[in-house]
């Protein structure tokens, strides 16, 4: 029975010791907690790039072609690769990289839409 005790009584301390306040530390940085695959962050990037090689911009525009035309959606797409930085009176755009100064969101995604797809076709590799 003692022996018994004995056991608990190492074991129960050394849980006690276990528990700190502290986070668990690699030198002098705290561990990273990962999200799982399957969170908003991997879902909100349709067109992220496979692993490897970076894509172009022109593919990533044209990855946003895949989604349906005229939608909220396509138009997150593409201000993912450009980010918008609306101008009160914009000029024509003259590169799919003038479309991000368009305030309205219609105008932008025609934008977008028009120079997307009068890019050639890259190919896979």
């Amino acid at each position: 029975m003692r022996m018994i005790l004995a056991v608990a009584a190492v074991l129960y301390s050394a849980s006690a010791f276990a528990q700190t306040d502290k986070p668990p530390m690699v030198g002098d940085k705290p561990l990273v907690q990962v999200a799982p695959k399957g969170t908003k962050e991997a879902a909100a990037k349709p067109a992220a790039a496979p692993k490897g090689k970076p894509q172009s911009i022109a593919a990533r525009l044209q990855a946003c072609l895949d989604l349906d035309d005229g939608t909220k959606d396509r138009l997150n797409c593409y201000d993912a690769v450009i980010a918008p930085a609306p101008k009160p009176k914009p000029a024509k755009a003259k590169g799919y990289a003038d479309c991000r100064f368009f305030k309205e969101e219609d105008e932008r995604l025609a934008c977008f839409n028009g120079f997307a797809e009068s890019v050639p076709k890259l190919p896979k590799t």
